[in-house]
This record gives C-alpha cells, sequence and structure tokens, in this order.
C-alpha cells in the first residue's frame, strides 16, 4: 500500500511540474517589426500588451535590428523617465532576444536607442502567477442547466465497469505488477 501512496505522489508532482514548466513564446507585438517606435498611440505595444494575458514561464521574443536598437529591461521609476543608464538588463542581439517572465508583476522594457523610448518604444507587462487562471472569453451570461432524464444503470458487471473504465485499472496493476516484480529481485 506504501507503494501505491508513492506512486500516486510521484505522478501528482510530476503533472505540477510539467504544469509550471509550460510556457508559451509570445512575439512581442505580434509581429517580427512591433519593436520600432509607433505611429501613435494606438499604435502603442502597451495597446498590444493589454489585450494578452502574461504567465509566469512565458517568454517575450522581441525581434528587431541589433545594429541599430537594442531593449532594456528598467525598473518602473526608469520606465517613466526613459533613463537608460542603469537598465537591470540590456539585450541587443536583435532577432535572437529572448525574455523570460520568471516571476508575477510588472516587467518594463524601453529602447536602449537615443530618443526611441521618449517617443513611445516602450512596453510594461503585467504577468499573472498560476494561481490566477481567468478565461480568455468568459460567458456573458450563466446558461440554464437543460433537464436530461436521468441515466441508465450500466449494464456491465462491476468487475469489468472497473477493469475497463479509461484503462485506468489495467495501467495502476501493471505498474504493481512491474514495482514488486523489481522489489522482489
Amino acid at each position: 500500500m506504501a507503494f501505491l501512496r508513492t506512486l500516486v505522489w510521484f505522478s501528482a508532482l510530476a503533472f505540477v511540474l510539467f504544469r509550471v514548466g509550460e510556457g508559451k513564446d509570445i512575439l512581442v507585438g505580434g509581429s517580427e517589426d512591433a519593436w520600432k517606435i509607433p505611429k501613435n498611440a494606438s499604435d502603442s505595444l502597451n495597446q498590444w500588451a493589454r489585450k494578452h494575458r502574461f504567465k509566469v514561464g512565458d517568454f517575450l521574443n522581441f525581434k528587431y535590428n541589433g545594429k541599430a536598437d537594442s531593449e532594456l529591461q528598467v525598473t518602473e521609476k526608469n520606465y517613466e523617465s526613459c533613463n537608460t543608464s542603469k537598465p537591470i538588463k540590456e539585450y541587443k542581439n536583435g532577432n535572437n532576444t529572448t525574455v523570460k517572465l520568471n516571476k508575477s508583476g510588472p516587467f518594463y522594457f524601453i529602447s536602449g536607442a537615443d530618443g526611441h523610448c521618449q517617443k513611445g518604444q516602450k512596453l510594461e507587462v503585467t504577468v499573472i502567477s498560476e494561481k490566477h487562471r481567468h478565461h480568455d472569453n468568459p460567458p456573458a451570461f450563466s446558461p440554464k442547466p437543460a433537464i436530461a432524464p436521468a441515466p441508465e444503470p450500466a449494464k456491465t458487471s462491476p468487475n469489468k465497469a472497473l477493469a475497463y473504465k479509461d484503462g485506468t485499472f489495467l495501467a495502476v496493476t501493471s505498474l504493481l505488477g512491474l514495482a514488486f516484480a523489481f522489489t522482489s529481485v
């Protein structure tokens, strides 16, 4: 019985680690040439960012000409003032810039090119934690439950229903058999 509890515990741990490790690659601005001075306020990357949900583990991919521009991760204060002198991190590699969003909260990015930030080339991204799972399109109303007849009882024997339901019983017994085989060696 202790082995079964250990097996269940490890399975649950593997599932949690798999979920935490998931992350999406997100192209900043949704296009290859988005990291640039916006044409107007509605073209700003912050408008784009407000329409997306960023989660811990996601990756931001910045695409730009590394010879003419750069991207700086900065504090909120330096973001507001467009101060490029003390970035948290500086990226200059153009099409190869990938930033992992490794914690919840705000991330601030500005252009390192002279005058670009002042002209609106900046991005603020708010990252939500795994605890905040929202549906992208929540229903506008709660649908009324449909009235359905009660399901008919199963016509199979209890043993067959247990043995074949989703293959779970078969999988667990196979694992238990392997475990006992290795522990008796």
